[in-house]
């Protein structure tokens, strides 16, 4: 019996992936090697390197530079944000039939301590890639780049691709991604109609959890040691804000998110800065707050909520000014209409490849998915890595990547997008 024309295509994909593992694994190494922290976020020489990578693969790369003023405004240095578009059958600029978007991040966060091997080394240990940004998400750099390189294999082999294979390579996720895939959106750059974004490759993620990061400054008045009392202690009232705090984050624990993979709300005070010295009563304390929401939940809310909260206790401190700033509002990721046609094909092609089911599921982390599902377009996370965050040492010492879980995820997203491009008889 002859086979069909996705199970032709199929084939070809696995050959050429197979072939290309090497050259796959160099190129990861390459842009893990290539700092690219935020902060500070100065990441257009990241995307300079990426570009000069992608070129020597034969690939017209779009550099789209976002404008000073807007990258300041979110407290980064520089931000230049690629598109790799690749058009298939009768597909064209004018149009360009389905579009499909695969998006990953380059930005990371610093390496901080505890390392076994340098992070910018790219080490490999008994098939395990060690390094900063190697699993967040370097690693879909590598994976999403060989999947449009296979998918241009297999139409020169006489696959009967239809539609546009787009790559939405980004660099301020850490910051928010309001200059990513949002600023792309919104300058009209791109319009797709269905998104993958950075994920691993034992689940498909179909929501995620929001977050609140808020800025409390509160502000006292200096004073001697020795005579506190003629002081207004700032840190004093910030230690009994903190105890609110902490009482108010052990309530949201009656909270449940029907969502499997995401449990309740959290809080937590990443950050404390205050004080003059020694000897002196503080007169400033900065608190900075992450407040993680549910999908149930309503962003503003929420905020309102708190910041009512943060009053209430102030308000027993005479003395003590107060200001609040938001640093990010990030709207949870809920499914929209047409995202199960991207499960469905996904866990279709991953039976196949890692002989095992995989789940659909929710996350308590944020990411740029919200982005594209905010503007009504069908979106799951799903790329190359481990079962979890945790496995990875995802934002910790030793992130790592097993070399199997990039080559496995990138036939699986390459045989998926061959039918999401028309290749649909499997």
């Amino acid at each position: 019996m002859s086979q069909t024309p996705f199970a032709l295509a199929a084939a070809r994909v696995s050959e050429f992936l197979l072939a290309q593992r090497e050259a796959q694994q160099a190129f990861l190494a390459g842009v893990v090697r290539q700092p690219s922290d935020n902060p500070p976020g100065d990441c257009t020489p990241h995307a300079a390197y990426t570009v000069s990578c992608l070129e020597a693969l034969g690939l017209q790369v779009e550099r789209h530079v976002v404008p000073a003023a807007e990258v300041a405004a979110a407290g980064m240095r520089s931000c230049t944000n690629l598109i790799v578009r690749q058009h298939f059958g009768s597909a064209t600029a004018a149009a360009p039939g389905t579009v499909l978007a695969l998006n990953a991040h380059g930005d990371v966060v610093p390496p901080g301590s505890g390392w076994s091997v340098d992070p910018y080394a790219a080490t490999v240990r008994d098939g395990v890639m060690l390094g900063r940004g190697v699993a967040v998400s370097k690693s879909d750099f590598a994976s999403y780049v060989w999947v449009l390189l296979a998918l241009r294999e297999a139409a020169r082999a006489g696959a009967s691709l239809q539609g546009t294979l787009e790559l939405h390579l980004t660099y301020d996720e850490e910051a928010g991604g309001n200059i990513g895939p949002a600023w792309l959106l919104r300058q009209g750059l791109t319009r797709p109609d269905l998104v993958l974004c950075a994920g691993f490759s034992y689940g498909i993620v179909t929501a995620h959890n929001g977050a609140l990061h808020l800025e409390i400054e509160l502000l006292g008045r200096s004073a001697h040691a020795a005579e506190p009392a003629s002081g207004v202690d700032a840190l004093e009232a910030a230690t009994a804000l903190m105890g609110d705090l902490y009482r108010i984050r052990k309530g949201y624990a009656t909270q449940h998110s029907a969502i499997d993979g995401i449990d309740s709300p959290s809080l937590v005070i990443g950050l404390i800065q205050g004080g003059i010295n020694t000897n002196v009563v503080p007169d400033k304390v900065v608190l900075r707050i992450d407040r993680r929401i549910i999908p149930e939940e309503q962003p503003e809310r929420v905020e309102r909520l708190l910041q009512a909260q943060v009053a209430s206790c102030l308000a027993r401190w005479p003395g003590i000014r107060y200001a609040l700033r938001r640093i990010l509002l990030a709207q949870p990721f809920v499914p929209v209409e047409g995202q199960a046609r991207l499960v469905r094909v996904l866990q279709q092609q991953a039976q196949q490849i890692l002989g095992q089911p995989i789940p659909s599921h929710g996350v308590p982390i944020y990411t740029d998915a919200r982005h594209y599902a905010a503007a009504g377009i069908p979106t799951v996370l799903y790329g190359a890595g481990p079962r979890s965050l945790r496995e990875a040492n995802g934002h910790g010492a030793d992130e790592q990547l097993r070399l199997h879980d990039l080559f496995a995820a990138t036939e699986i997203v390459a045989r998926s997008a061959l039918q999401w491009l028309g290749v649909n008889d499997a």
